[in-house]
């Protein structure tokens, strides 16, 4: 019977990792478990201070602020007590936090670093959290390269593997994965040579010009990507790389969450391939961003941001729960948008669905082909 990452630790948890080493799900709840609010339970970068277990964080007095974000405030506490009391994770040590967010360089930036029961080293970047300065970033990618964060994704990656000297994994969900392939990408050539795998957990991709940049075709065979079968986020900027397809028990845009990821077996529950539909949708919005002048998504994003921002709210979670107030903050940063920035957005939406019309004319006709030489 198929499960979450959750009833993964619970079944498997006893089988430790010098007897079944490292596996896609063990990324996967490393990734998750990035997202925890370590801040003051776990040694901050220059700490130079002893790694610590989950067993201390569980015992430290703030340990209810691990939870802090609470979308996932369940799930994650049940992730993390069921990798505390499991054998696979409960050695585990962490150190080496960061945790960046800086607003005016609307930069959101966190890693932490595990070291697992049989001295596994394995890097861990968090992806997009609950600020709105995260999002922003996010979307900063569509024209800028590198975002802050990937510069200090690299910075990151070369001062751990300069304390730690062992090979190491390195992966993350969401832009965290984004991050970790950034970061071996570009990192020192000795740190390079010591990645076992670098796993993205339905990352965004790159521009064309960053995987230029960047030395991908050195870590290209020990790249994992893996994407839910609607995947959204993991589909923007693929540029044709390798990746396999997880089943998901969500729908839609809901898929991202990796609780909603099945496991089976000891191993996620893999399919074919994301559905159809999702890439012809995907592969119409790439087509469309990279078709603009970074300074006409540059505006467009900005755009965004400030309508968002004019909520007043500072994170999603508030966003979302304050509707009505975040609404009203919303009508009236439409109101000082320029005519010209509206006739912009109307301009790309007009584009879009342009696009998409003459796609979906594409797809028909390829359609009717198949179907004719198939008779």
């Amino acid at each position: 019977m198929a499960g979450t990452i959750i009833d993964y630790v619970r079944e498997y948890g006893q089988v430790p990792f010098s007897e079944k080493g490292v596996n896609d799900v063990d990324s996967l709840v490393l990734s998750q478990f990035a997202y925890l609010k370590f801040d003051g339970m776990v040694p901050e970068l220059f700490d130079n201070k002893p790694s610590v277990t989950l067993q201390d964080i569980f015992e430290h007095e703030d340990y209810e602020n691990l939870y802090a974000d609470v979308r996932y405030e369940k799930e994650n506490r049940a992730l993390f007590e069921a990798m505390r009391e499991s054998v696979r994770f409960g050695d585990m040590k962490v150190n080496c936090y960061i945790n960046i967010i800086e607003q005016e360089w609307e930069t959101q930036f966190s890693a932490i670093t595990c070291i697992l029961g049989d001295g596994t080293l394995y890097i861990v970047y968090r992806g997009t959290d609950e600020s709105i300065i995260g999002w922003k970033e996010d979307f900063n990618m569509a024209f800028l390269s590198p975002i802050p964060g990937q510069a200090y994704s690299v910075k990151y990656l070369n001062i751990v593997t300069g304390f730690l000297k062992k090979d190491f994994f390195v992966g993350g969900h969401s832009k965290g994965g984004n991050l970790a392939i950034y970061a071996a990408m570009n990192c020192n050539k000795k740190v390079q040579k010591r990645i076992i795998k670098v796993y993205s957990m339905d990352g965004p991709g790159f521009r064309p010009e960053s995987l230029k940049k960047g030395e991908f075709e050195a870590i290209a065979e020990r790249t994992v990507k893996i994407l839910p079968h609607s995947s959204l986020v993991g589909m923007i900027f693929e540029q044709n790389m390798d990746y396999l397809v997880v089943d998901s028990k969500g729908f839609g845009l809901a898929q991202h969450d990796p609780y909603t990821w099945l496991t089976q077996g000891g191993s996620f529950k893999y399919i074919e391939d994301i559905t159809q539909y999702r890439k012809f949708m995907d592969q119409t919005m790439n087509e469309f961003i990279l078709g603009l002048e970074k300074e006409e998504l540059h505006t467009f994003v900005d755009t965004m941001y400030q309508i968002i921002s004019a909520s007043q709210a500072d994170n999603l979670i508030d966003f979302v729960a304050d509707w009505k107030k975040s609404v009203g903050g919303i009508i009236e940063a439409m109101r000082e948008v320029t005519p010209q920035t509206r006739d912009m957005m109307k301009r790309f939406a007009k584009e879009l669905f342009q696009l998409m019309g003459q796609r979906m004319k594409e797809e028909i006709k390829l359609l009717g082909k198949n179907n004719r030489e198939g008779e």
